[in-house]
C-alpha cells in the first residue's frame, strides 16, 4: 500500500502532466489546423530571383503538405520585380501558370503592384496586362507592411 505522501506526489505529477497534455493540444505549432503564412517579395527584373522566388514557394507548399499542414503564400511584385506578373514581359509566366493549382488546400496568390502598373503604364504610352493568376494591390510595399502587421512572416530571395 502506498503511503500518503506517495499518493500527493502521484496526485501532483498526474495534474502536472494534465496541463501539459492540454498545453500541447493547445500549441498552434502542434495543431493539424495551423495554416502558415508566407510574403515573398520579389522587387528585381531578374530571372534568377523570379525563380528562386517561386521555388521558395514550391518548397514551403510542400514542406507543409508533407505534415499535413496549410500554406497560404503571396508573392509580392513592385518595382522592377513587376516584370514578373507582366503578361508580355513575364520569363516565368509558365511556371505561373500551373502554381495556384499545387498550393491546395493552401493558396499561392500573386500580387501586383498598382503603384508600379500605372508608373510602367505612364512611360511606356500604353496599358499594361497582368497575367491572369495575378490579382493588383494599391501598393506593394504597403501591402507587406499590413499583411506582416497581421502575423505573417517576409522572405526576400
Amino acid at each position: 500500500m502506498a503511503s500518503p505522501i506517495a499518493r500527493i506526489f502521484a496526485v501532483i505529477f498526474l495534474v502536472l502532466m494534465s496541463g501539459a497534455a492540454t498545453a500541447a493540444t493547445k500549441n498552434p505549432a502542434t495543431s493539424a489546423k495551423t495554416t502558415h503564412r508566407l510574403l515573398i517579395q520579389v522587387n528585381q527584373n531578374d530571372p534568377e530571383i523570379m525563380n528562386l522566388a517561386l521555388n521558395n514557394a514550391t518548397n514551403v507548399i510542400e514542406y507543409y503538405r508533407a505534415r499535413g499542414e496549410q500554406a497560404n503564400i503571396d508573392i509580392v511584385a513592385f518595382g522592377p520585380g513587376l516584370h514578373m506578373l507582366r503578361s508580355d514581359t513575364s520569363p516565368v509566366r509558365e511556371r505561373i501558370k500551373g502554381m495556384k493549382e499545387m498550393a491546395f488546400p493552401g493558396t499561392l496568390r500573386f500580387s501586383a503592384c498598382s503603384v508600379t502598373k500605372k508608373g510602367m503604364e505612364s512611360r511606356e504610352g500604353k496599358p499594361i496586362a497582368m497575367l491572369p493568376e495575378a490579382s493588383t494591390v494599391p501598393s506593394g510595399v504597403v501591402h507587406l507592411m499590413e499583411q506582416q502587421e497581421k502575423g505573417w512572416n517576409y522572405v526576400r530571395p
